[in-house]
């Protein structure tokens, strides 16, 4: 790995058991959240006691299906000194509300390496908050995954030591009827061994908030296209360079496509069937007719900005990244996923 160069993308790690994950990271973004955070509109409408029950359901459902995660949560909210319902509750957003802050464009570059190229877009307050949890827990596979303070890993972009590669989409889903919560089955990707693996995972559990996540693994040589939520799931494997904003392309759910989701979406579909090589270049386009790919302005209709950016190279033996924060040209941090 190399040395940071900035301190606007911190790195945390984390060992242990899953209780003991969570602790930690919640103990690195405790002063984010309680100095920006709880002060929100967002935070306030999801930890409204009208979610009361629907977000009990979701936390029995969890430790019933996903114990270790809800270890993980529990040991989250002691690290943020919270109340679980309230830190559980934030971990539900996109399965309570439609519309959250939570952006993102991915650009998908299948072939014999394929290349993963993902903006994380969130809250404006979290720039120079949110950081890389390079993970080593003793119950499952050992990652390293962009963190938001208070939330689990899993929801933004990650490399695994068991060779996975993810890239996370937020789907403004409605009507949705949750028996899960999706930024669950985000952290459940991490601990799976296989994209065979995480598919049959996301085959089975998709009653959530809307996601889509592009997969990769290394050796494999495929990349994978999975948008769930709402009960169903839609998965292709990407043939061709391809990018993916804030709304479904294949699932069949009602949903909400905000105007900067549809003009990432345009732009990026553009350059790309221009020929344009660079993903990095993508990322940070600010060009077009519409809202821009790369996202700074104070008044973003969605109050997202990219937060953080990531190349990631799934060779054949390794999974090579390259983590940027909002404006770095040279990469943050770089390195290798360690094999196991």
């Amino acid at each position: 790995m190399s040395d940071p160069v900035s301190a606007e993308l911190g790195w945390v790690r984390a060992t242990g058991r899953p209780y003991e994950i969570g602790f930690a990271l919640g103990r690195a973004g405790r002063d984010a959240v309680h100095g920006r955070l709880l002060a929100l509109d967002y935070w306030r409408a999801v930890t409204d006691a009208r979610h009361k029950a629907v977000v009990t359901r979701l936390a029995e459902r969890t430790q019933a299906r996903f114990p270790e995660v809800y270890a993980e949560l529990q040991g989250l909210a002691q690290g943020l000194d919270l109340p679980f319902a309230q830190v559980m509750a934030w971990n539900c957003r996109g399965d309570l509300m439609s519309n959250v802050p939570d952006g993102c464009t991915t650009i998908q570059l299948p072939g014999p390496v394929p290349v993963l190229a993902h903006n994380e877009d969130g809250l404006p307050e979290f720039r120079g908050h949110c950081f890389i949890a390079e993970v080593c827990e003793q119950t499952g596979p050992g990652f390293m995954a962009c963190c938001y303070p208070g939330s689990l890993p899993g929801h933004t972009f990650a490399v695994t030591n068991a060779g996975l590669a993810q890239a996370v989409n937020n789907l403004r889903l409605r009507n949705v009827q949750p028996s899960i919560p999706r930024m669950v089955l985000g952290r459940a990707v991490l601990r799976c061994q296989s994209t065979a693996e995480a598919l049959a995972l996301l085959a089975r559990e998709n009653r959530c908030g809307g996601f889509h996540f592009t997969l990769a693994q290394r050796g494999e040589g495929v990349v994978h296209s999975v948008e769930f939520g709402g009960g169903a799931f839609a998965h292709r494997q990407i043939d061709q360079a391809s990018a993916h904003a804030n709304h479904a392309l294949h699932l069949a759910q009602d949903q909400l496509i905000t105007r900067s989701s549809a003009d990432r979406q345009a732009r990026a579909d553009t350059l790309l069937a221009d020929g344009t090589p660079d993903a990095l270049r993508i990322l940070r386009d600010t060009g077009g007719p519409g809202l821009p790919i790369h996202r700074t302005s104070s008044d973003d209709p969605d109050h997202e900005n990219t937060l953080a950016s990531a190349l990631i190279t799934v060779e054949k033996t390794h999974i090579a990244w390259k983590f940027h924060d909002q404006r770095s040209t040279a990469p943050i941090y770089a390195g290798r996923a360690a094999q196991v």
